[in-house]
């Protein structure tokens, strides 16, 4: 997706229009492979954990190949400026919908502290239904049934993470302009050193997921505190990975020599992508760590 415009100096097509493939259809039925797997796994099926597994193999092996072809027609010169402003408006709608959805879990974190909490804890809730419920953020649930757990402070795991992705936002935007100026060497450099960066990251968002639930007992059932702890910052984990993969992807590239000063909406969306993980991890780390 580097958006050649040229082929051995004649001009892209118009509107380049690909032959008809079979990845949509192969992905769907890994896609519903796994779904149904994965509602056999939560119902007891025992076999299905490894039907999920096979699923989402054969998921990954289509996108290899899907996401190969896209890049063979982009080297081939194949994409028009057209072509390119698609695959931007593409991008684009893309972190939109990662926007709203991450912020409808925001609001349900919002929702929760702010008007369920009060209501559960005033006058008459607490003299009809919970008497000893105390309306206070972290709660351990009016009914009493949640574990009593520990929150994880900002002081110093999370605050080494914040530091890691805006310091991983820095080298990417280094790696931009390098690659802007056609200094290939100095691009490989400081997105490798982006790449290092965010997997640092999951790992040792890793390892406070395993301080938080052997020495914290906070769990994914520790009330409404433990559910949105790890819904907002998991589903955040699992995009910083995705998003070190693309720039894996876009490594790979740039050393095979893919891309040139003018052309590399390639490199350009995977960093929309991760500029855009960085911004949400500062919402989290305020919202969640510290208030």
């Amino acid at each position: 997706m580097s958006a050649s415009h040229s082929v051995q100096g004649k001009e892209a097509p118009y509107y380049f229009v690909p032959a008809d493939s079979g990845h949509p259809v192969r992905t769907a039925v890994a896609l519903l492979f796994m779904g149904l797997s994965a509602a056999g796994w939560i119902n007891g099926v025992s076999w299905a954990k490894w039907s999920l597994l096979a699923g989402f193999i054969g998921l990954i092996v289509v996108l290899y190949f899907w996401f190969g072809d896209a890049i063979q027609e982009s080297e081939a010169g194949l994409n028009s400026k057209r072509i390119d402003g698609s695959y931007r408006w593409g991008m684009s709608w893309f972190i939109f919908s990662e926007v709203m959805f991450f912020a409808a879990f925001f609001g349900a974190l919002w929702y929760t502290r702010t008007i369920t909490t009060p209501w559960l804890g005033d006058m008459d809730h607490r003299l009809m239904l919970w008497p000893d419920f105390q309306a206070v953020w972290p709660n351990f649930g009016p009914a009493g049934v949640v574990e009593h757990f520990q929150t994880v402070g900002p002081f110093w795991l999370p605050t080494i993470n914040t530091a890691l992705l805006l310091s991983s936002g820095v080298t990417l935007t280094i790696a931009h302009h390098a690659l802007r100026e056609n200094h290939r060497g100095k691009t490989i450099f400081w997105l490798l050193a982006t790449v290092v960066l965010g997997f640092v990251f999951v790992a040792c968002q890793a390892y406070e997921y395993h301080h938080a639930y052997t020495e914290l007992n906070l769990k994914f059932n520790s009330g409404a505190y433990g559910s949105l702890f790890y819904m907002l910052t998991g589903f955040h984990g699992f995009h910083v990975l995705l998003g070190a993969t693309m720039l894996t992807v876009i490594l790979v590239r740039l050393i095979r020599g893919h891309f040139t000063a003018d052309h590399h909406f390639g490199f350009e969306g995977a960093a929309w992508y991760w500029h855009f993980v960085d911004v949400v991890w500062l919402g989290l780390y305020l919202f969640v760590y510290w208030f």
